[in-house]
């Protein structure tokens, strides 16, 4: 599974990717707004402004990202016991916020250009700054998609959703340009509020999944039966109950209970609960574990509601 993929890397390899990822971002994005902003110029369609606009939300929220990776690898300091990964989800968020803006002001736009129409000029020019803008963002998403596997950062798959988005923005201004240039002018704004539509779909996914790991939602699944099954496979654990877990940036943060013996040495009780969490960090390397012992004869508690 791809949670079991990214913990499994060493942490110094995972802020290399991380930050690799982070430079390109921003390294795309400044190359694309420098050509769109010609294109823009050039042919007056409203439609490579809502691109060139995408492109530039891209490039402030890159900003942020890099800033935000940076800080959430700083290890764990006095006034931050648990690190510093939640930068990575206020990022995320902060992103979520800066493409509903962009979203916004393009509907604007795009409206006051269906009724008050202006022509185009140059449309050969737009086209060939957006093929060239749509080869270049389909090599980052690859990087991208390739970085978020092995890592399952919240930033990067921010990251790439713009970029996903501004893929598709930018196949849509084509078909625009290409319309406008066959006597269809209106497909310009038309085509702008479409992508400003899509765009505020987008924010509010990556808003969704920012305030997820902000309240500090549980991991999948997979992982939590991964947890139980490792737990109860040692010989001498009877039970496990009252397993909660939760991200924080390149983090897993892992609290369970085991059942043992009620007349096991509180000596043996350490040894097996320290047994147990070396085996849940084999599987989790980058894991935070804290394991409670209680005696078997003690019911555990209700489990919450689901």
């Amino acid at each position: 599974m791809n949670q079991e993929i990214r913990l499994t890397l060493e942490p110094a390899r995972v802020g290399r990717l991380l930050r690799l990822a982070t430079y390109a971002s921003v390294t795309t994005a400044m190359v694309l707004i420098a050509g769109k902003l010609v294109a823009a110029l050039l042919t007056g369609s409203v439609s490579v402004l809502a691109s060139l606009v995408d492109s530039m939300m891209d490039a402030a929220a890159s900003l942020i990202n890099l800033l935000a990776v940076r800080y959430s690898l700083q290890p764990p300091d006095r006034e931050h016991r648990f690190g510093h990964g939640k930068a990575e989800p206020l990022a995320g968020l902060a992103q979520a916020a800066f493409i509903a803006g962009s979203a916004v002001f393009l509907i604007l736009h795009a409206v006051d250009r269906l009724l008050h129409p202006q022509p185009m000029n140059d449309a050969l020019i737009g086209v060939g700054v957006l093929l060239f803008a749509i080869a270049a963002t389909a090599v980052l998403l690859l990087f991208q998609h390739h970085v978020i596997r092995l890592t399952q950062s919240t930033a990067i798959r921010a990251d790439a959703l713009h970029y996903a988005t501004d893929l598709l923005t930018n196949a849509a201004t084509l078909l625009a340009l290409g319309l406008a240039m066959l006597g269809w002018p209106l497909a310009d704004p038309v085509f702008a509020i479409g992508i400003a539509l899509y765009i505020l779909y987008s924010a509010g996914h990556i808003g969704h999944e920012a305030i997820q790991l902000l309240m500090d939602h549980e991991l999948p699944p997979e992982v939590y039966a991964h947890i139980k099954e490792i737990a109860r496979s040692h010989a001498r654990v009877r039970g496990v109950h009252d397993i909660r877990t939760r991200r924080s940036g390149q983090t897993y943060f892992i609290q369970l209970h085991l059942m043992l013996d009620d007349q096991m040495p509180l000596v043996e009780a350490h040894q097996v609960a320290d047994e147990v969490e070396a085996a849940i960090m084999a599987a989790f390397p980058n894991a935070d574990v804290l394991i409670h012992e209680d005696p078997a004869s003690e019911p555990p508690p209700r489990p919450l509601p689901a």
